[in-house]
Parts: structure tokens; C-alpha cells; sequence
């Protein structure tokens, strides 16, 4: 597996390197413990439909057949009579003859909607680093080692990033898809979760390669393996249900991949279109095992009058039928040279002649790879017998390199992966007929030059024939090609991370962070790319809980899932969020990560940041950095009125929260790592200075927004005035103060216009059937960039009673631009650009409703104060294109910077 950045927690000064990875554990840990819970509530969920029900059935089945016991720990034998019974034989066994495209339609490129978002088929963007995911089957360990690890080793050669995820991790593999060039499906099932990930592998533009090193997925070849009748009816019936689904995934794919030719022929006789050959070769874990066990053990002199061994590598039971092609030579041979012994590593069931050889006879247990290579250095014949069948005709030479790799000659069927490269009698000996074995044992037992030469011989052989490097020139670049460069155009490349995007958009930061991403973009002179979050499932029950890329208006966006429901902990820390940012980092290679609102991503972002020497910058858009509730207030929604934080005030205020102190150190470490902090308005930077922020460190760089496009329309003489609200129902947006003060109001003359923001979510928050009050109250949709002016064109008053000292206050800034009255609460940057009794009314946080009753009496009573109001401070204000200019030059400096003494500092 790839490693993954750190993901939680301050990094001590004397060992940061120590620190981090053992950061990067617990996240990984904790990411892992998160991806299986989903993937086992997405499979609750799909049981209980028919055609995915019984695909999981038979996952259960193929799971068994490899691991021994099924996915819930039970035996075998017990599991497979109670699967097989309820599968039913005759039912989905037939049917899945037939899977094949037909499965897995081609995108047609139209779009398809998931709840909120409209997914659109999306490629790889071209200057993301190139990388090749492998969602494999990694728990059988010798297949994993010659077909997964080994292929790591080889791209990696030829200059591709490569990365490994287990299949069953459902959501990491969809994860991992975001982040891909190109992806191989090794030895997978078309299982209900993996056709989801084929589908995403299509929606992304992702070309795909089934590959195998076993001709699994050919029922009828598959039965002709002698080897079956050794297993249980029931065994066999698992085995070959199986095949169904393998076919299945292949088709599936756009390309295949084989171990041999003959393997390749059958992949394309059952319709794959293009068919690689990549041969099982050497890599560095066998080269270091073989000269390990060379150095250690030196062989014999020729002339030893002592055993000689002779070592057959069986692995599993199910080579039985195979072992039977050499026991009669090899029995006859042992008959004649009464020196030989056999040495058996792994399952296998002896014939009784076999048996009857008594001690001369040892079998042991099956043992790691460097162990059993140290063992096959001690012998002195290998052998690999093989039946006459298709079936084994598609296997590769594996047998021949491992011994080989050791010196040891080898006798072995001439199937046609051994008959391709073994010259007879020459680098190996092969063996066709019961006579062939015992000849050519008796003629290597009694020789000891002869056994010397001819391993030689076949080292030099493998030496030349399958190194890695060869291997990766030859074969694996002709398969995937050369990583295409990665080519720098001199843009500043930003990350842009933000709890919501569009299509999924809310709140005033996400109008900054659209904005600012949309414009650094449009100039041409930055590239920008996006981590954002969606709804668990992205409001798709279909699909597992992971994470989707997608394109908003040329920049690609990754959209991490969040859980439905999260504590206090799971919002500031997210040890899954923080896994899938460092791979978007690593894709995309950042010269600066700019954070806007990150709650639900989690703190874990910085730490990517740190172990990557990434500089970050963070917009101060709230108090999340610095408060657990994020806007400073108690529990009924009221200012707490700290400025300086007392964490045992916060606790008494938190009392079941019991990470505050936690959580306090690892946000300040965040803050005092940063590159640079903005603050959208002066008295925000005070509050975060009165934290112990360096002055130095964080500068005003206050908010653009959206200005009108044309005049304003006024009011129609004689009408009520007319008010707005754009807060939400939240008690610290003022929302409760708002409904007292107008439910007190003794006079109908007036509208009140609610403004629902959460609308855009797909929601409706705000409710006024239960109002009592005597005007017109009214709920509004939200308004977005095309309905903003129609919006303020229909209130002459704003409300914004906020209960804390405000950031900024976006809407504020909106209504000034448009000449519309605001009344606000004062101190805070919501109030920084009103002139009270000028462009506006200012109350205090801690006014009560008979306060607001007041200015608004105030302005009930002189409607025509303003009747054609003008703002006379609009240029003041700030505008989009003027923070985004500015933001591009702070960016710019902090790229490639880091404050003195910082962790992860180049220096």
C-alpha cells in the first residue's frame, strides 16, 4: 500500500520523522476501521435486493474458497453447505454463463444525477501525476507477490506512481479511482461493489485491464483440471460458480492482461479485445532472498556420498492430479538410487506408494517466501509436474524461476509456459512420460557436475530473461506506456479546500471560496483544483460512502463524504477526510493549500500539509479555529462574550466534551504553522491576536462580493416597508430575537421577507405557520447570482442581529452595494462598514427584543427617511475581482514558505 500523510496530532520537536509516521498509522488505522463500516452498511442495504442479494451470496462463496473461512469467520465446510443450499444452483448459476457486457454498458457520456449532483464523465486531468491503481486480490500471498507487488516494483521502474488497494475496501478503491491514470482489476469477481467501481472506473474516463494467472474464468476449461476431483463435490461447484463472475469483471474491463499466451488466447477467444502478456518474473525480494540463501548455505561438493534431495513446492491441495504425473518415475527412480529423498513443502495427498517410503519421505509445512527459497537452496532437483490440460497449459513457469533463482535444476512437465524456455537437458529437463521422470532424475542424482552446470545454466537463463528492469521495458511498458511528463507552466497551482462547492453550495464562505477559485483560474495565471465534502452516499443509497471528482466550470473538485451524523471530535478531526487529501496532494501537487471552512475535513488536512512541506494559508471566515461550537456562544445560541478563550470557561460551557484541550493545542499548532492567516475584517484579526496569533503572521484581506448589475427599484409610495432576513433559523444569526421583536410589534404596516439558504441543500428550515404576528411575514427561496438583485430590489431594510462579533458578514456587504438600510449588531466585522443614522442601524450583541423593536419602530415611523436612500460610503466596499488580485500576490508569497521554527520548515 502507498503511505499516506499524517492525519492528527502536534509533532514533538525532537523526533518529528518518528511522530509523523506513527501519525500516519493511526489515520490509516482509523480510515480503515471507517471504510469498513461503510462498506458493511452498503452491503446491508444491497442484500436485501434481489440480483445484488445473491452476487454477495456468492462473494461469501469465492471468499470462502480462497481464505477457508467466509467473510464472518465460519468454517468452510459449515459456511458452503449453508451458501450453496440458499444460492440455488440451477438459479443465478446458468444466468451468470451469460454476464458479460451486456453487464456493464459503455458511458454513453450523458449525465446522471446522485441527489444533489449532477456527475458528469470526467478524465484525468493532464498535468495531475500519473498513477496506476491496482484494486486487487492481495491475501493469496503468491499471487499477490507475482502479480501485484511485483508490478509495483516494475512501474515504478519505468516512472509511474502505483497504488494497491485490497477489493474488498469498497470505498477506499472508489477513492483511489479519483486520483488515477489508469486502473487493473487483478483476479476480481464481478461482485455488486465492484461493478460500482467499474461504472465510476467509466464515468471517469479510466481506461481498465482485467488481469489473471489463472484460467479462472472459463467454466468448461476450468472442469477439465484434474486437480477438482480432489475436492468435495460441493468445492468444485463453488470453484466454477466462481468463474461466472471472473468472466464477468473481464468483460467488464476494456483490456486484459495474461501471465501467458496461452492464458492471453483464452481471455481473447472469450471476447476481450486486446490482450497483454506480462510474465511472472524476478523482483527485488526474490533476487535478495536468492542471494541470501546462496551466501548462507553453500552447496555440497559433487562428490558427496550423502541424500539427495529432491523438493516439490505444493502450496495448496489442490495439485493433488499433478503430483500423480510424476509419481510413478519418481517412485521408480527413488526405487533405483536409494540416496533420494523427497522433500514436501505445503498440502498435498500422498499416493500410498509414496507413503510406503517411509523417512525418506518428509513433508512440511508451507513457510514464507524467503524461507522456502533458503529451503530449495538445500535440495538438489526441484520438480513441477503438471497434468495435460488446458487449463494448466495457461500457467506460468513460476516453479522454474524459483529454483532456478537458487541454482537448482529443474524436472518438469512440458507444459507449454516450461517448454518455451527450457532447453531440454540443457537449463532444465523435461519430462513428458513416467520414463522421462526417472531418467532424468536418476541422470541429475547420480551427477553432481551435471546438477552444478545445469543450475547455472538456468540462472544465467532467468538472470537474462525475466529481470525486472527487462520485464518493465519489454513488457509492462508496451502494455501501459511511459507516465506522460509532468510539465510545469509556470501557473501558481492552489488547492482550494472548503466544506461546500457547487452543486452543493452554502454559506459565505463557500460564496468567497467559489469566487476566489473561479477568478485566480480565470486569470490565467494559476491552476487551481478543489477538496470539498457531500452527504454520505452523495444522496445515492446505490453507492458506498467515498469520495467522487468531478468538474465545476473547468476545475476539477474531489468531494469527500462525510458521516450523517458526527460529533464534536469527528467534525474537527477526520482521519478518512485527511487519507484522501493527501492523495488529492499527491495528484495534484499544490505550490500552496488555501483553507477556507474546513469543519467535517477535519485538522487532519495540516498535518498532509506538514509531512508533505506544503505551505498552507488559512482564511479566518470563523471562530472554528479557536471554538469547539465555532461561533462563540453557549449552548442557547447567546455570545459567550470571551475574547481571550478560557478553556475551563468552554468546559463548564461543554461539560460532556471532554477534547478541548486536545483540540485547542492541535488548532494553534494549525494557526502557528501556517504560511499566513486573513481575517476578512480588523476586528476578527483582534480576536485571533488576543489568541496568541502572531501579528506578523495574519493581515486584513476583507471579502468581495457580489455588486448589482443595474438600478435600483424602489419601493411604491404608500406601500408597508418592507424588511429581510438572510441568517437561517440559528439562534446566533439572531433569528429568535427577530421573531420576539416582530411578534411585538403593534402595527401591521410592514413585510418580512425570511430568506431559507438551506433551500440549496435540498431543505426547508424556516417555518412561520406559527407566527403571531400582524404583517406580513413571507419565506423565500435562496437567491443566487442571477435572483441576488431581485432579492434586495424587494426589501428596504436588511436585518443581521447577529449574536457574535461577525467575521464579516457577507449579506451586509451585498445590501450596503445596493442602497439598502441595514440594521446590525455592533462590535464585529458586520458592522466595520456602516455609519450609524448614515447607511445604517447598530444595536448591541446583547440587545434583547425590545431593542430591535426600536430601530424598527424608528424606521416604521419615517418611511420616507428612506424613501430614495443613497449609501454614500459604497466606496469603501470591496469587490470580487480586487480580492482576488490581492489574494493571488498573498498566495504567491507564501508559496514555498514556511514561518520560522515550523515542523515541516525546508530548512
Amino acid at each position: 500500500m502507498d503511505g499516506s500523510a499524517s492525519a492528527s496530532g502536534l509533532l514533538p520537536a525532537d523526533d518529528p520523522g518518528l511522530a509523523q509516521a506513527g501519525v500516519r498509522l493511526q489515520a490509516a488505522r482509523a480510515a480503515d476501521l471507517r471504510a469498513e463500516l461503510d462498506r458493511l452498511r452498503h452491503l446491508v442495504t444491497l442484500q436485501d435486493r434481489a440480483l445484488s442479494g445473491r452476487l454477495m451470496r456468492v462473494a461469501r462463496i469465492v471468499r470462502a474458497m480462497t481464505l477457508g473461512r467466509d467473510p464472518f469467520g465460519r468454517p468452510l465446510g459449515e459456511a458452503a453447505a449453508r451458501l450453496w443450499a440458499r444460492v440455488g444452483r440451477d438459479g443465478v448459476g446458468p444466468a451468470l454463463g451469460h454476464v458479460g457486457r451486456a453487464l456493464f454498458p459503455r458511458a454513453s457520456g450523458a449525465p446522471s444525477r446522485r441527489g444533489q449532483e449532477e456527475i458528469l464523465p470526467v478524465v484525468t486531468p493532464a498535468d495531475w501525476t500519473p498513477v496506476i491503481l491496482i484494486i486487487a486480490e492481495i491475501r493469496l500471498a503468491q499471487c499477490a507477490k507475482y502479480r501485484v507487488w511485483q508490478r509495483v516494483e516494475q512501474m515504478r521502474l519505468l516512472g509511474w506512481e502505483c497504488r494497491v488497494v485490497d477489493w474488498r475496501h469498497t470505498a477506499q478503491a472508489l477513492g483511489a479511482l479519483q486520483f488515477c491514470s489508469g486502473v487493473v482489476f487483478y483476479r476480481v469477481p464481478a461482485f455488486a461493489s465492484v461493478q460500482g467501481m467499474l461504472e465510476e472506473a467509466r464515468r471517469l474516463a479510466i481506461p481498465s485491464w482485467w488481469e489473471v494467472d489463472d484460467l479462472i474464468f472459463d467454466r468448461d476449461l476450468y472442469a477439465r483440471n484434474g486437480n477438482l476431483a480432489t475436492l468435495s463435490k460441493q468445492e468444485r461447484g463453488q470453484l466454477l460458480f466462481g468463474a461466472g463472475l471472473f468472466r464477468a469483471c473481464m468483460l467488464g474491463c476494456e483490456k486484459g492482461i495474461a501471465s501467458t499466451p496461452v492464458l492471453a488466447q483464452a481471455m481473447l477467444d472469450a471476447g476481450v479485445v486486446d490482450v497483454a502478456v506480462i510474465d511472472n518474473a524476478l523482483d527485488a525480494e526474490t533476487l535478495d532472498a536468492a542471494e541470501s540463501a546462496l551466501a548462507s548455505l553453500p552447496r555440497r561438493a559433487d562428490d558427496e556420498g550423502g541424500p539427495v534431495v529432491v523438493i516439490y513446492g505444493s502450496g495448496t491441495r489442490t495439485h493433488d492430479a499433478d503430483f500423480l504425473v510424476a509419481a510413478p518415475g519418481l517412485i521408480a527412480a527413488m526405487a533405483e538410487d536409494a540416496r533420494l529423498v523427497l522433500w514436501i513443502v505445503g498440502e498435498l495427498a500422498l499416493p500410498p506408494a509414496i507413503r510406503a517410503l517411509g523417512e525418506r519421505v518428509v513433508v512440511m509445512p508451507g513457510r514464507p517466501y524467503a524461507e522456502y527459497l533458503a529451503l530449495m537452496a538445500r535440495a538438489d532437483i526441484a520438480i513441477a509436474p503438471l497434468e495435460d490440460s488446458v487449463f494448466n497449459d495457461a500457467k506460468s513457469n513460476i516453479k522454474y524461476l524459483e529454483a532456478a533463482a537458487v541454482g537448482v535444476p529443474l524436472v518438469c512437465s512440458p507444459r507449454r509456459a516450461f517448454a518455451d524456455v527450457i532447453v531440454d537437458g540443457h537449463t532444465g529437463c523435461l519430462a513428458a512420460r513416467e520414463a522421462d521422470w526417472t531418467r532424468a532424475l536418476l541422470a541429475l542424482a547420480g551427477d553432481g557436475a551435471l546438477r552444478r552446470a545445469m543450475g547455472e545454466r538456468a540462472r544465467a537463463d532467468i538472470m537474462a530473461r525475466y529481470a525486472p528492469a527487462r520485464v518493465a521495458q519489454a513488457q509492462v511498458r508496451a502494455a501501459f506506456g511511459a507516465p506522460p511528463p509532468v510539465v510545469r507552466d509556470g501557473r501558481l497551482r492552489v488547492l482550494c479546500v472548503n466544506v461546500y462547492y457547487p452543486p452543493r453550495a452554502f454559506g459565505g464562505a463557500t460564496h468567497v471560496a467559489v469566487e476566489m477559485v473561479e477568478r485566480l483560474q480565470a486569470s490565467g495565471r494559476a491552476a487551481l483544483s478543489v477538496f470539498t465534502a457531500r452527504p454520505g452516499h452523495g444522496g445515492d443509497p446505490d453507492r458506498p460512502a467515498a469520495a467522487a471528482r468531478y468538474t465545476h466550470r473547468g476545475v476539477p473538485v474531489v468531494a469527500v463524504d462525510l458521516p450523517e451524523t458526527a460529533d464534536g471530535i469527528m467534525m474537527f478531526h477526520h482521519p478518512a477526510a485527511a487519507v484522501l487529501f493527501d492523495q488529492h496532494v499527491a495528484a495534484f501537487r499544490p505550490d500552496v493549500v488555501h483553507l477556507h471552512a474546513t469543519q467535517g475535513l477535519g485538522v487532519g488536512l495540516v498535518d498532509v500539509c506538514r509531512a508533505r512541506g506544503i505551505p498552507y494559508v488559512i482564511t479566518l471566515h470563523d471562530s472554528w479555529w479557536l471554538c469547539d461550537r465555532q461561533f462563540m456562544v453557549r449552548a442557547d445560541g447567546r455570545f459567550c462574550g470571551q475574547k481571550r478563550i478560557d478553556l475551563r470557561a468552554c468546559q463548564r460551557c461543554q461539560s460532556e466534551a471532554r477534547h478541548l484541550e486536545d483540540r485547542a493545542a492541535l488548532a494553534g499548532a494549525a494557526l502557528r504553522d501556517a504560511a499566513l492567516l486573513l481575517s476578512p475584517s480588523a476586528t476578527h484579526r483582534d480576536l485571533h491576536l488576543a489568541n496568541g496569533v502572531d501579528p506578523a503572521r495574519i493581515v486584513v484581506h476583507r471579502n468581495g462580493f457580489r455588486w448589482p448589475v443595474g438600478r435600483r427599484s424602489r419601493r411604491p409610495a404608500g406601500s408597508p416597508l418592507r424588511f429581510g432576513y438572510v441568517g437561517g433559523v440559528e439562534a446566533v444569526k439572531g433569528y429568535p430575537l427577530i421573531r420576539a421583536a416582530f411578534e411585538a410589534l403593534g402595527r401591521g404596516d410592514w413585510v418580512l421577507r425570511l430568506v431559507d439558504n438551506k433551500t440549496v441543500l435540498g431543505m426547508n428550515t424556516v417555518d412561520v405557520a406559527d407566527w403571531r404576528a400582524q404583517g406580513t411575514v413571507e419565506v423565500v427561496p435562496a437567491y443566487d447570482d442571477g435572483t441576488i438583485d431581485a432579492f434586495f430590489d424587494s426589501i428596504d431594510v436588511l436585518l443581521f442581529p447577529s449574536c457574535w462579533p461577525e467575521s464579516y458578514g457577507l449579506t451586509v456587504r451585498e445590501a450596503l452595494a445596493r442602497d439598502v438600510w441595514v440594521v446590525a449588531s455592533a462590535p464585529g466585522g458586520q458592522a466595520e462598514d456602516i455609519v450609524a443614522g448614515v447607511n445604517g442601524t447598530l444595536i448591541g450583541l446583547t440587545a434583547d427584543a425590545n431593542a430591535l423593536v426600536a430601530a424598527v419602530t424608528e424606521l416604521l415611523d419615517r418611511p420616507d427617511r428612506l424613501a430614495g436612500h443613497v449609501n454614500p460610503c459604497k466606496s469603501q466596499l470591496a469587490t470580487w475581482q480586487q480580492q482576488a488580485e490581492t489574494l493571488l500576490e498573498l498566495l504567491r508569497g507564501a508559496a514555498g514558505s514556511w514561518p520560522e521554527g515550523s515542523p515541516a520548515s525546508p530548512g
